[in-house]
């Protein structure tokens, strides 16, 4: 990371650092590996597992970490520049964990976070379907009430960590009222379908769900019926936003790290890259853009943990700058490579991959535009 500013506290930095050196020694030797192969190693999560930091964000008394927003993005940073599908997952469990906080029981709190924080139940969230991207108040998937039970049927797809949940919170319409439900895996009537091929995430290991009348205690009713989207969905995405900006952060950094390292000692024309003007003006903008995005993220960390009201809206601007900036950045680490960006053997040219999800998930780029001129509308004309 280049020099800057971010007034960390002590603490925070010792994190950083500690981040870093987790990612460097355990992650960056085998995001290669879990990009080509389209897996996720079981002993790859058992380290973040054992580092006390699959629970990142959740309080000590259900066995987090206890992080503070700053902390959160830093290591979901980290993470990203290592490997952006594990920072997918990483950021799925946030997800899921997040919205259980926000809006569950205290039974369903005391039951699930402290299993999720530990591992024992790794989760996911299920609110994509075929024919339903952004447009989630269109959900197909259907709940209907019979007893004590809710009862499920429905497509899900494109669901990160699909292929490896223990639960999902699945999302659904009941009686033209949304909710959410947690669905555990081994439930009766549900069909795991991995999905692979993708562009990038390849070790996301995403997956289609069919849902034929699956029975779920009313128990597993995360909310009330009829909070499903406009605040336990909501909740989820706009912690799963706060997670890719950082994650892109992470992406543009591991592109200027190796675009800085090959135009040094890559010689064209008996000059060494650097030398060459044009690619001066790509490294700049590398630079600039990042440390930009990287200021967003941190605005929008110090909003959430002053619990600022515009602390959504400033996540918005970050998702949104920082996803758009990484795949230019990975675009212009690719050119610089040239023909050796788009050979496996440079990372670069996964990077570009991924970038371009980090444009699509959680929200593609458009919708982030749509959301912070609505935003403009409610507040910058106050």
């Amino acid at each position: 990371m280049l020099i800057e500013n971010l007034e960390l506290t002590n603490e925070q930095t010792e994190k950083q650092k500690e981040f870093k050196a987790f990612v460097d020694t355990d992650i960056v030797p085998v995001a290669g590996h879990i990009d080509q192969e389209e897996c996720m190693p079981d002993s790859v999560l058992q380290k973040i597992i054992d580092k006390g930091y699959w629970g990142a964000a959740l309080p000590a008394e259900y066995g987090g970490a206890k992080m503070d927003y700053i902390t959160y993005g830093l290591w979901n940073e980290e993470i990203g520049r290592g490997c952006a599908s594990l920072r997918n997952i990483i950021g799925v469990q946030g997800m899921v964990s997040s919205s259980i906080l926000r809006w569950g029981s205290q039974e369903q709190k005391q039951y699930w976070l402290p299993k999720m924080s530990s591992g024992e139940l790794m989760a996911s969230f299920a609110i994509t379907e075929s024919q339903i991207g952004s447009d989630i108040k269109n959900l197909q998937t259907k709940a209907q009430r019979v007893g004590a039970e809710y009862v499920i049927s429905g497509q899900k797809k494109w669901i990160t960590f699909g292929q490896r949940a223990d639960v999902f919170l699945v999302f659904a319409q009941c009686e033209g009222q949304a909710v959410a439900l947690l669905l555990e895996k081994n439930t009766p009537g549900l069909t795991i379908r991995p999905i692979s091929g993708l562009l990038g995430f390849r070790g996301s290991l995403l997956a289609e769900l069919s849902l034929e009348e699956c029975r779920v205690p009313i128990d597993n009713l995360v909310g009330k019926v009829g909070f499903g989207l406009t605040l336990v969905a909501n909740n989820g995405l706009t912690h799963g936003r706060y997670s890719t900006a950082w994650g892109a952060v992470g992406v543009a950094e591991a592109c200027l790290n190796a675009s800085l390292d090959y135009v040094g000692e890559r010689k064209q024309f008996d000059h060494y890259l650097k030398e060459h003007e044009l690619i001066q003006q790509m490294i700049a903008d590398m630079v600039t853009n990042t440390m930009a995005a990287r200021h967003l993220c941190f605005r929008a960390g110090q909003l959430w943990d002053k619990n600022d009201i515009n602390a959504t809206f400033a996540t918005s601007l970050a998702k949104y700058f920082s996803s758009v900036h990484a795949f230019k950045a990975a675009k212009d680490a690719v050119q610089i490579h040239g023909a050796n960006g788009c050979s496996s053997e440079y990372p670069v040219q996964r990077y570009m991959r991924d970038a371009k999800i980090m444009e699509i998930v959680e929200g593609s780029t458009q919708i982030q535009q749509v959301l912070i001129a609505q935003d403009a509308f409610n507040i910058l004309k106050k």
